[in-house]
């Protein structure tokens, strides 16, 4: 039957996007919404998505290892409702190299599998697009995924329509940009008896990471001081709050972080009453977990190399646990630079047990900077790798603040002195730096871990005289 059947008064509109009679009205699925999509992916990250194509490399669990706090944190995600007291907010904290992004990456993982996941946000202040630093892309990030999502059908027709109707939303404070593209379409939305098989938990990692938006024009004086980076961690921090205080917001937040000063008082000082905390220590038993990826790296190198099965010793692979000191980050920085092709594994390892000044009793970064040292001292050219790295991934001289991390080339032909002179001295530093293929063009080196530009800014982590 025509859709003009028995119609009249007939007026056709626009793009035929909707047809208006006066007996009849039918829609014709609009590119309106369409267009409100592109226009708000424009103000988005997809890199801090936690199944971004940037993020392909970020760590993600071992199997069978951290089992304990993830199950821990999957309880809470489904069960804190039977809580007397139920917490909105779960905090994971703990010092560097213990593991928190991994533990996050694979939660998002489990969570997305099985339905809990409505959205989240990986910040990184050393590797990816430079958009995953500061704040300014938050709320469109978490609101896309939102408007993406199966379940959430209905909230995301209410971000689209309160975002066109204020397209210069992402202008506006935080709080106001999580209000009216998060809270309001929720509670337009949670009327609707669908909201019980809505997804349960939004995930926000590396907040420690994000770094301070400065807004119009630089400082008028010297003494004009800088926008600091607490502001905007603890401006992000208000606004999650008011979210998981709100009647409205069916999610709970889980926000990863170190303890850093700001964050740490606003846990304890602002969000103490709906905030439960899992501080990453002995208490999940990380020796265990770190023994078990040792393990299984040494048997896939082992039958790599056709050796002995007994290689390497069990003392030894404690030894590694021991000066790791609850720091993953030491024991993959340890196979990494075992697996790699300068020298056979064995020679390698050897070279790792061999270093001085790795006790962890009195400083428990202590092995992980002389593992550091040694993987730098190694290589063809250390004078020139530590002048590099600082270059590439601390001052950011190469790039400017707004811009995403420049390329590898581009380094290449900013710092080469002669042809081939990246290769010479990022030969030895596969086990710390991500070096993109000779024939990849566009993307950056990039870092495996942050806490080794915490160990090239702090000179004496470095020894005055460990590196030549």
């Amino acid at each position: 039957m025509s859709y003009f059947h028995g119609a009249h008064g007939v007026t056709i509109e626009g793009d035929v996007t909707a047809i208006h009679a006066k007996t009849y009205i039918h829609h014709i699925a609009s590119s309106s919404s369409n267009n409100s999509i592109e226009k708000l992916r424009e103000h988005t990250v997809a890199g801090a998505m936690h199944d971004s194509a940037e993020r392909c490399d970020a760590p993600k669990c071992h199997p069978e290892t951290r089992v304990a706090v993830q199950d821990e944190i999957v309880s809470w995600i489904v069960h804190e409702d039977d809580e007397d007291e139920p917490k909105g907010i779960l905090w994971i904290t703990g010092p560097a190299g213990t593991g928190k992004t991994a533990i996050m990456g694979s939660i998002a993982d489990t969570c997305y599998k099985r339905g809990l996941l409505a959205c989240g946000f990986f910040f990184s202040s050393f590797a990816g697009s430079n958009n995953r630093r500061p704040k300014r892309c938050l709320v469109a990030t978490l609101a896309y995924q939102l408007v993406q999502h199966d379940a959430l059908r209905d909230v995301g027709e209410h971000i689209l329509s309160y975002f066109e109707r204020n397209p210069s939303i992402f202008d506006r404070q935080l709080e106001v940009q999580l209000d009216q593209l998060l809270l309001q379409p929720l509670r337009e939305s949670r009327k609707a008896p669908a909201s019980r098989t809505w997804p349960k938990v939004v995930v926000v990692d590396g907040l420690d990471e994000c770094e301070a938006e400065q807004y119009g024009d630089a400082p008028r004086s010297s003494q004009a001081a800088a926008r600091a980076k607490e502001a905007d961690q603890t401006e992000i921090l208000h606004a999650l709050l008011k979210a998981a205080n709100d009647p409205s917001f069916p999610f709970r937040i889980i926000i990863a972080s170190r303890p850093e000063h700001a964050i740490q008082s606003f846990f304890t000082n602002i969000a103490q009453h709906i905030t439960r905390k899992i501080f990453l220590d002995e208490k999940y038993d990380p020796d265990a977990d770190m023994a078990l990826f040792l393990e299984c790296k040494f048997a896939d190198i082992r039958h790599r190399y056709q050796l002995s099965a007994s290689w390497p010793s069990e003392d030894i692979k404690q030894t590694l646990v021991q000066n790791a000191s609850g720091q993953f980050i030491y024991v993959a920085t340890v196979m990494r630079f075992v697996e790699g092709p300068s020298y056979p594994p064995h020679e390698l390892l050897d070279q790792v047990l061999e270093l001085r000044d790795t006790d962890a009793s009195n400083n428990p970064f202590a092995p992980l900077d002389a593992l550091y040292t040694h993987i730098i001292s190694s290589n063809p050219n250390p004078h020139l790798a530590t002048r590099w790295l600082p270059l590439i991934f601390c001052t950011r001289c190469l790039s400017s603040p707004t811009a995403d991390p420049p390329s590898a080339r581009f380094v290449q032909l900013f710092l080469e002195t002669f042809p081939g002179e990246a290769s010479y001295v990022f030969g030895g530093l596969n086990s710390l730096v991500s070096i993109p293929p000779t024939d990849d063009r566009t993307s950056p080196y990039s870092l495996f871990h942050m806490s080794l530009t915490d160990f090239l800014l702090d000179s004496t982590r470095q020894g005055p005289n460990d590196i030549p």
